[in-house]
């Protein structure tokens, strides 16, 4: 898939924003854990990780990804007091792969994961797919989270991108499911995005594949969002095998008292 991406790139800035989205990748009183399962959700198969004890935490990866995405993240969350799942979304990441995708199939699994582990208001961490994943899971289930943070997400397609590679990114043709999916969706509104009322961190990359005006589209939209553009970060810079993301989730969770 990142062969049929590059091969129709001629300029050198869109390759560089290219390369940047490949790297994209309940207060439990249980005792301390760390495991691999599969539960069954929505007549689907999601893969998961799971560690530590305490308040519940729910990561979310990117496009193509999985939860090996996180593996950094969740150590130290789990260290720092939660119980952190990292869950390989619908068709990726060691589910098997399906031929149609949907954020809101996905939304909806993360909702009847929640339901299934019976987790009170989970803090939920979602990058770029994750994100949107995790923001249309809110609208879709009102009060579900306990907080909400996403990194790289956006509400809809046209105009949410930087335009040279939005102009790429929209013209492919035959592009794979997962691609597809991402040229289609998402399509929410900034009237979805008034209806979010727990805590949010709405985060980009200082030279991320989505345009700042839109990250703060989303943060302006919800009702005390914090936005926050990360200086020299790009898309997914931030989030494997790094101390990043941790720290800005834990001053967030700090800052909310969860």
């Amino acid at each position: 898939m990142i062969y049929k991406l590059l091969s129709g790139l001629k300029m050198k800035k869109t390759l560089i924003y290219v390369i940047a989205l490949i790297a994209a990748v309940s207060c439990n009183t249980v005792k301390y854990a760390s495991y691999t399962d599969t539960i069954e959700v929505n007549g689907t198969s999601l893969f998961y990780a799971a560690e530590g004890s305490g308040k519940p935490v729910i990561l979310l990866h990117g496009n193509g990804g999985s939860h090996n995405d996180f593996e950094t993240t969740t150590r130290q969350l789990a260290q720092a007091g939660y119980m952190v799942y990292a869950i390989d979304s619908r068709g990726q990441g060691a589910n098997a792969s399906l031929d149609e995708y949907h954020y809101k199939d996905m939304a909806s699994d993360v909702h009847a994961f929640i339901e299934a582990k019976r987790l009170n208001k989970p803090a939920v961490f979602g990058f770029s797919d994750g994100g949107i994943i995790a923001l249309q899971l809110e609208v879709m289930y009102p009060g579900t989270l306990g907080a909400v943070a996403t990194g790289g997400a956006n509400i809809f397609v046209k105009g949410s991108l930087v335009p040279d590679f939005e102009e790429w990114f929209l013209s492919q043709e035959n592009p794979a499911p997962l691609t597809r999916m991402m040229i289609e969706e998402p399509t929410m509104t900034v009237e979805d995005m008034s209806t979010i009322s727990c805590p949010a961190l709405i985060m980009a990359g200082e030279n991320d594949l989505i345009r700042e005006e839109h990250t703060y589209l989303i943060g302006n939209s919800i009702s005390g969002a914090k936005v926050k553009i990360i200086p020299g970060e790009d898309h997914g810079s931030y989030i494997c095998n790094s101390t990043k993301l941790t720290e800005l989730l834990l001053e967030f969770y700090d800052e909310i008292g969860y």
